[in-house]
């Protein structure tokens, strides 16, 4: 896997874009852009808030990894799943480096006669065993889940 990540540049500043701002060209070719935070104090460290904070893509990509992971052990395991969503929420350390520290995924997931342990399994199972980026960040993070069925 590989990943390129270029900073926009201090050209960005003025009324252009941001004094932070960071595009990533994925290996699949694909094309993220993040920004930092804006910063009242020092306005040309901060960011202009243009695209989501780089840690913010971490949590988003955890969510991915985790939803992905549950949809395909459900469908292989025959249930009717019709969506699945999940809303991660984070607690982060105060100092430096402010790794994730509490992290809560809820899970809703659509379907049609879902067995409430074929779900709560696949959820498991993708935190204990296939999802790489939970997997990763529960060396800082506790992690817990919960979730919801709606029946479609």
């Amino acid at each position: 896997m590989e990943c390129i990540v270029n900073w926009a540049g201090p050209q960005a500043v003025a009324g252009e874009g941001s004094a932070m701002s960071f595009v990533a060209q994925t290996g699949s070719g694909h094309t993220l852009v993040m920004d930092g935070a804006p910063d009242a104090v020092k306005p040309e460290n901060g960011g202009a808030n243009l695209a989501p904070r780089p840690m913010e893509t971490v949590l988003a990509g955890a969510g991915g990894c985790t939803a992905y992971d549950v949809v395909l052990i459900l469908k292989r395991g025959r249930q009717d799943v019709r969506g699945c969503s999940v809303k991660l929420t984070a607690d982060r350390a105060d100092v430096d480096p402010k790794v994730f520290t509490q992290i809560h995924m809820h899970f809703v997931v659509t379907g049609k006669g879902l067995a409430a342990s074929a779900v709560e399994r696949a959820i498991a199972m993708s935190h204990d065993k296939y999802c790489s980026a939970t997997i990763m960040l529960g060396k800082t993070a506790e992690i817990s889940t919960s979730f919801e069925l709606v029946e479609v």
